[in-house]
């Protein structure tokens, strides 16, 4: 059983021995490899919808280890009890989503010490999420499959008086050229990735200036006051990634001649 470059990112960050779900599991692959392979003895799938829902019984089904994974047809959480696993994964979905099926039914996260999350778009709701319930993000992974990019999140439960330290530490104010990378602008960007920016992070930010130049395009051909407003708020946007990508260029240019 092969899987794709980002689920087996996603394969690879959960804890050997563990028992997990994956909740939106389409065809219930992931936690299929992990049962197959021997990382993990014991995995739910999760899916909401009938059509998935039936897929993942096949690969399940077909792949014989129904005795080790069990699909389950619900609602995000839904599909758990308390203390049935301690890993979670859901990927393949917008980070507000994934925000709001984590809140949705948090009791169901009691035992759960390890979260693998894969927002397809909006990141920061995610990061956002975790540091506001105690979950420590301790890796983030940036990859490009098939022309989208995608980042991976391992965030891990800690102790109240740990995690209060260690989650100010991450997010840090720090200065990046003439721009104050905030609380704000470090939940959108990864604290963990700028840290060692790469060529696909950089394509990601300048894919999003590209963004903001045809969103303030459009904006040209209105005059009133509150599109006037709203269009210095998306030059500032733009002129801070600008010279935040510009750094991380340079920092890679740096890297390569050092390197060559």
């Amino acid at each position: 059983m092969k899987l794709s470059r980002r689920l087996q990112c996603i394969a690879d960050l959960v804890p050997k021995g563990s028992r997990m779900a994956d909740i939106g599991s389409d065809h219930a692959l992931l936690p299929a490899y992990l049962v197959k392979v021997g990382i993990v003895p014991f995995a739910v799938a999760g899916e909401v919808n009938q059509g998935p829902y039936e897929a993942a019984l096949r690969q399940v089904k077909g792949s014989l280890i129904e005795d080790q994974v069990q699909v389950r047809l619900g609602d995000g959480l839904a599909v758990l009890t308390p203390n049935e696993v301690d890993c979670i994964t859901i990927a393949g979905m917008g980070g507000s989503l994934i925000a709001s099926i984590l809140d949705k039914d948090s009791a169901k996260l009691e035992g759960v010490s390890t979260l693998v999350l894969q927002p397809n778009v909006g990141e920061e709701f995610v990061r956002s999420w975790l540091s506001k319930h105690g979950w420590l993000l301790v890796e983030e992974h940036i990859l490009e499959e098939d022309g989208k990019i995608y980042e991976i999140l391992l965030a891990v439960k800690q102790d109240e008086d740990t995690f209060s330290v260690e989650d100010k530490l991450l997010y840090t104010e720090q200065k990046l050229g003439n721009v104050t990378l905030d609380r704000q602008w470090l939940m959108q960007l990864g604290p963990h990735l700028i840290r060692e920016p790469n060529d696909i992070l950089i394509r990601k930010w300048s894919s999003e200036i590209a963004k903001q130049d045809k969103i303030l395009a459009t904006m040209a051909a209105t005059s009133s006051e509150e599109v006037k407003v709203k269009r210095e708020q998306f030059e500032a946007y733009k002129k801070a990634l600008e010279e935040i990508v510009a750094c991380w260029q340079k920092d890679r240019r740096s890297f390569n001649g050092w390197k060559n």
